[in-house]
């Protein structure tokens, strides 16, 4: 299980020092992302995604629990309307289509909306500040905010993620 923590750090060499330090401290790339006003250099760092960027996955989850509830919904009415032989198989078949079109049109939606746990960084990315976001084990958390802490004394701590979505 992994957590992530968040810091802002107040220019690109800053950024790229604690790269490298992260990577030396064996967190891999995957789980290192920066997030930079746009036009920034980003030179030597791991660029966050749109899954980190926006609200893709949490989206697409709701996408799905809404869509599969409308299409079971739809499926008992539709079994009821044409008397079905196999009811139950008009309501899995209605909830598994209402699934997929409801996360299919939610992550749509999602890609393309920033994501409300960056939200409070907005300013400071604006500013030209890096946003470092990183996943580290449990077991690892204090140990990584002591070493940037130590290392990076112009940087700012700016929290821990208690829930990190399993993807991305």
């Amino acid at each position: 299980m992994r957590k992530r923590i968040y810091w802002l750090l107040p220019h690109l060499s800053s950024a790229r020092r604690t790269m490298d330090e992260l990577l030396l401290a064996r967190i891999t790339e995957h789980h290192i992302h920066f997030v930079a006003a746009e036009g920034a250099p980003m030179e030597g760092l791991h660029a966050a995604n749109v899954l980190q960027t926006s609200d893709l996955v949490e989206a697409a989850q709701s996408g799905a629990l809404i869509g599969s509830g409308l299409g079971a919904a739809g499926g008992v009415a539709a079994a009821l309307a044409i008397s079905a032989a196999s009811p139950a198989a008009v309501v899995i078949g209605l909830a598994a289509v209402g699934a997929m079109l409801g996360t299919w049109s939610s992550s749509m939606i999602g890609s393309s909306t920033p994501s409300r746990r960056l939200k409070r960084f907005e300013q400071a990315i604006a500013q030209g500040q890096y946003l470092l976001i990183v996943d580290v084990p449990r077991s690892r958390i204090t140990e990584i905010e002591e070493l940037l802490a130590r290392t990076h004394p112009e940087a700012h701590f700016e929290g821990v993620e208690p829930n990190v979505p399993a993807f991305p």
